[in-house]
């Protein structure tokens, strides 16, 4: 937990969710503490939560792990979390926003689909949407909201063309079925939210000196009186979080040419 108890009622919550075989303290640092950059103020607070047996029981059919075996109630959970600091450190259920890291990711979008009410925002690192086949929630109501996403073109764990998941990863991270491409899933958020217009793709500039072999494209969905879709498509970049923390090499490269935390804090207002 980073801010204050203490601090002015009506403050925003961004609640972190940590990756498979994580920890909360674990991806804290695994993410260089930079999302408690989003507390400097005071007007927001940041929860790391912590998954059963280092996952969250997200929302893919083929799940195998302890959190899915054992059916955890992750949303129960999450609910119990908000009113908690709604009590103890005066956050706004009204402005609560998700993050979350691969698992973590996909226990975001089961929050986006099955309690939208709870949300306000989401944001995904390294996850993309699971097909209609292999998602368990289905007929799903399309409540709009602003969705940041965030792939690497060189995942080696979550492929950013998407498809099925091979067998070392099914052994090693206990899941199966079928995934959309990191394009198709920002397209998907795009159509939930309404968006019929066509979107607008931008390189971000490096610094001259930078020997960052990744370049960061953005691409907008965008259109009046609707909710607006970020998708950041890392070139090169692996199954990391781009900033200032660089990820075990097995991981692939981790851009630091774009820092998360702050892409975050500005497309959820909660910092300027």
């Amino acid at each position: 937990m980073v801010g204050n108890a203490d601090g002015a009622p009506g403050r925003t919550l961004v609640l972190v969710f940590h990756g498979s075989k994580q920890t909360a303290d674990k991806h804290r640092a695994f993410t260089g503490n930079a999302f408690d950059d989003l507390t400097a103020d005071g007007a927001a607070v940041v929860a790391y939560l912590d998954g059963y047996r280092g996952n969250w029981n997200d929302a893919r059919r083929e799940a195998s792990f302890a959190a899915r075996k054992e059916n955890v109630d992750d949303v129960e959970f999450v609910k119990t979390v908000i009113e908690r600091l709604r009590v103890t450190h005066g956050i706004d259920p009204r402005k609560v926003f998700a993050v979350g890291y691969s698992n973590g990711g996909q226990m975001v979008m089961r929050l986006v689909h099955e309690v939208p009410e709870l949300i306000s925002g989401a944001a995904v690192f390294a996850a993309t949407m699971a097909t209609t086949e292999n998602f368990l929630i289905e007929n799903a109501p399309s409540v709009p909201m602003p969705i940041l996403l965030v792939h690497g073109t060189k995942d080696p764990i979550v492929s950013f063309g998407g498809g099925a998941f091979n067998w070392w990863q099914k052994l090693v991270f206990k899941v199966g079925g079928r995934n959309r491409s990191a394009p198709e899933t920002a397209r998907y958020f795009a159509d939930r939210n309404g968006i019929t217009s066509p979107p607008v793709t931008t390189t971000l500039a490096k610094p001259r000196d930078s020997a960052d072999p990744t370049t960061v494209e953005r691409t907008d969905y965008r259109q009046a009186g609707r909710q607006p879709v970020v998708f950041y498509a890392i070139d090169q970049g692996g199954h990391t979080i781009p900033g200032p923390a660089k990820a075990p090499g097995v991981l692939g490269r981790t851009s630091h040419g774009m820092n998360a935390a702050h892409a975050v804090g500005t497309f959820f207002r909660i910092t300027s």
